[in-house]
């Protein structure tokens, strides 16, 4: 087994999956084991791993994990993997697309830092148009702004290092810094501001790669409209709306 595993958390992406699946499978650095965890999902995101499996050029493993919330399905796939002797770990969404040197970027960025490893994300382009996506770009600048100034995030609260805005689904991070932190929050989306600060909290070494790239999926901006995804962009949580857009 490779020092490196990508961790897919999943939940009726039945339709999506393979996606995800084959551009890892174009990846550039192919010595890593993929794990994806099944949130228990009704309909055939097992089948489709299954069969990807069957033909994939690096292992790949299956778990279920019946406790619901991303954060439980993170949680339950990182520590298998540490379990099984990885020392690196990176994670992607299963609506997602990491471009061709992705995991190459990602092993350089934990070996280099020794951290946190936060990618950057553009929108799929299958999903929307120029102006679509021009939106999506707007609204993760103004949740990486408002996430600096937000006095919540500044260091006199015991954190190491500036706030830096961080993907759940485009992050790496050691095996080690990851066990030190407590690992990634049980419960539903989001947990991605809560993991980061506890990052912050314990290490100075949270760094952004460029050349770390998902294109990510827009499918929040046609379920909640752009008002309420900048809503959730700027922390302010789902409002009536629940929190799994599919």
């Amino acid at each position: 087994m490779s020092a490196l595993w990508v961790v897919i958390p999943a939940y009726r992406e039945e339709a999506r999956i393979e996606g995800a699946l084959n551009a890892l499978a174009a990846q550039r650095d192919l010595d890593f084991t993929l794990l994806v965890v099944d949130n228990d999902s009704p309909d055939g995101t097992a089948d489709r791993v299954r069969a990807f499996a069957d033909r994939a050029p690096f292992p790949v493993e299956l778990l279920v994990e019946t406790e619901k919330g991303v954060g439980s399905a993170v949680d339950t796939g990182f520590r298998h993997a540490i379990a099984h002797g990885a020392t690196l770990l990176a994670r992607t969404d299963a609506d997602c697309l990491p471009q061709p040197g992705w995991t190459a970027a990602a092993r350089a960025g934990m070996l280099a830092s020794g951290g946190l490893v936060c990618g950057h994300i553009t929108a799929r382009h299958d999903e929307h148009g120029p102006a679509g996506r021009a939106v999506f770009r707007t609204l993760v600048v103004l949740g990486a702004f408002f996430g600096r100034i937000r006095p919540a995030h500044h260091r006199r609260h015991g954190f190491l290092t500036p706030y830096r805005m961080h993907a759940g689904n485009n992050m790496a991070i050691t095996a080690e810094l990851y066990q030190a932190v407590g690992g990634m929050p049980r419960r539903p989306s989001p947990t991605d501001r809560t993991f980061l600060n506890r990052v912050r909290r314990h290490t100075t070494a949270v760094v952004h790669r460029r050349d770390m790239v998902v294109q990510n999926s827009t499918r929040r901006i046609r379920a909640y409209g752009v008002l309420g995804t900048a809503r959730w962009y700027l922390e302010r949580g789902a409002g009536g709306r629940g929190v799994d857009p599919r």
